[in-house]
Order: structure tokens, then C-alpha cells, then sequence
């Protein structure tokens, strides 16, 4: 397993959720990974919604997911910051 430049293993891992409690965890810790993707958006409703959102978005979300970000989906939008938050 790779390690950061502060020794923190490094997992090729990607979180989907709609709780921001993942996207606070990653802050509080200065985590540089799992990458998270966020859905704030109150018209998604059943799964095929995600989807229809998501995987249109991840070619270009790609490089980003692989370095280490969050992925916020609102109101059909997507802004994206990387890992690890800082000041």
C-alpha cells in the first residue's frame, strides 16, 4: 500500500454518499484519500437518478478521483476540490 508524504496509507478507494458526515471525516483528518462523491441535490430520488448523474461526469471527474477529491453533485452542478483540505 502507498503511503502520503505524512506516512497515511494511500487507498484507491472512491465513497459515494449523500451524507456530508464522509466529506467532514476527510477534513478533520487532512485525508489525502479515499476520494468522495457527495450528491446534494434534493431531485435526486431512486438510484437510476444518481446514475443518470453520475456516469456521464466521470470521464472528466476521472484524473481528479484518482489523485484524491470531493466530488459535490447540487442542483446539477458538480464542483470538485482536492484532498487534503487545506486552512
Amino acid at each position: 500500500m502507498r503511503k502520503s508524504s505524512r506516512g497515511r496509507s494511500l487507498e484507491a478507494r472512491i465513497v459515494v454518499s449523500a451524507d456530508t458526515d464522509f466529506g467532514a471525516i476527510l477534513a478533520a483528518q487532512e485525508a489525502e484519500r479515499p476520494s468522495f462523491i457527495l450528491f446534494r441535490d434534493p431531485n435526486l430520488l431512486v438510484a437510476r437518478d444518481y446514475m443518470d448523474m453520475l456516469l456521464p461526469a466521470l470521464p472528466a471527474l476521472e484524473p481528479e478521483l484518482v489523485s484524491g477529491c470531493v466530488a459535490v453533485f447540487r442542483n446539477n452542478r458538480l464542483r470538485v476540490r482536492r484532498l487534503p483540505f487545506s486552512g
